[in-house]
């Protein structure tokens, strides 16, 4: 399916929504859905350098120099979207578009700043254009949640590379090396082999510092008998890859293996249970309940997973208080974690998508707690 019937398929599910809300004329800021909408690969990037109106006839994208050359090529030509790069400010040429479209009623995103609903407002009022702004809640962010089978085929590659480079790693790591120079190594190797980025900045904790989830990266050098918690993912096409595994530097204490045993438990627990239409809030309580079952309740305190796509955090959300479901094609992580302050962390993360008999996770990478160095 080439990027021109990509987005007419999805600018008709916008249109759909617009249809059942009585919108006029969307307004959309955000660069993900911009992403998706367009359909248009390596072209966006943080900057909210672009604005989209959409309207049920036609489609406008709005971008500068620095893009608009990319966004053609993309888009080959024969996009449904026409875009441009009028030296205007966004939110002049917004105002211009509602004038043009003669559209009276706006839905724009929540995530739009203050300040630019402040702009826009002021140069509706410079063209005296009379237009009723709606409030949108991520409208297409939900949109996005269930993917198409190209898009799942992307978070493959995505995940193929992932799988490949903790291959090379735990061929890589040696006692006496720094977290620092693990990382190096990790992304370097994913960078070199196919990635068109990385996920996030990667995670390698040993030791105590991997009680903290988040920990960045140090100087720390790992030694005999560490747990290294490696969090980390490739980018393909846009798409992202997250994976966690914790290794073992030499042989793993009793204790680690208890740990690491009832983490094991819990994401397979979750992963086998996974089914379509589940709460997020309830997925996340099967995880919970092994590892509270083992006496470590206390010790693992986020939430059991998210969404992964273009975003690397996107919906479902799977926590203690989501309403999420996981619908069909929704594509999400599974990622318990054990944190024992002082000592050690465990986490063992997979992402995958929901199909009809259940959770297919993308990873090859085994669950065995792998010994290195």
């Amino acid at each position: 399916m080439d990027a021109r019937s990509v987005a007419h398929k999805r600018l008709g599910r916008l249109r759909n929504l617009m249809d059942e809300r009585g919108y006029d004329a969307v307004v959309v800021r955000n660069v993900a859905d911009i992403r998706w909408l367009t359909d248009a690969a390596r072209v966006v990037d943080d900057e909210c350098a672009h604005t989209m109106v959409v309207t049920p006839e036609r489609a406008w994208l709005h971008t500068d120099s620095r893009y608009f050359g990319s966004f053609a090529t993309a888009m080959q030509d024969q996009s449904a979207i026409a875009v441009d790069m009028e030296s205007v400010s966004h939110p002049t040429w917004i105002a211009q578009r509602i004038l043009e479209a003669k559209a009276r009623v706006v839905a724009v995103e929540d995530t739009l700043t203050l300040g630019f609903y402040q702009k826009l407002n002021n140069a509706i009022d410079e063209l005296s254009v009379g237009c009723l702004f709606a409030r949108m809640h991520a409208d297409v962010c939900a949109m996005r949640m269930v993917k198409d089978e190209r898009e799942i085929a992307h978070l493959r590659r995505a995940q193929q590379i992932t799988d490949e480079a903790f291959a090379h790693i735990c061929t890589f790591i040696r006692r006496g090396m720094s977290e620092l120079a693990i990382r190096a190594e990790l992304e370097g190797y994913m960078l070199s082999h196919g990635a068109h980025a990385l996920s996030f900045d990667s995670i390698v904790a040993s030791g105590p510092n991997g009680a903290n989830p988040h920990a960045r990266p140090s100087e720390r050098e790992v030694g005999e008998g560490d747990l290294v918690v490696i969090d980390f993912g490739a980018v393909y096409a846009d798409y992202h890859a997250d994976m966690t595994r914790t290794v073992c530097v030499g042989v793993p204490g009793d204790e680690q293996r208890r740990v690491y045993d009832v983490v094991r438990e819990a994401h397979e627990a979750a992963a086998q249970a996974a089914s379509p239409g589940m709460a997020g809030k309830d997925l996340h309580g099967i995880a919970a309940r092994v590892i509270t079952d083992a006496g470590y309740g206390d010790c693992f305190q986020h939430g059991l997973g998210h969404g992964v796509g273009i975003e690397i955090h996107e919906r479902p959300v799977e926590g203690p208080r989501s309403a999420d479901s996981m619908p069909v094609g929704s594509v999400f992580t599974i990622e318990p974690g054990i944190y024992l302050p002082g000592k050690f962390g465990i986490r063992l993360e997979d992402c995958g998508v929901m199909r009809e008999g259940g959770f297919e996770p993308f990873a090859s990478s085994t669950h065995e707690l792998v010994s290195v160095g």
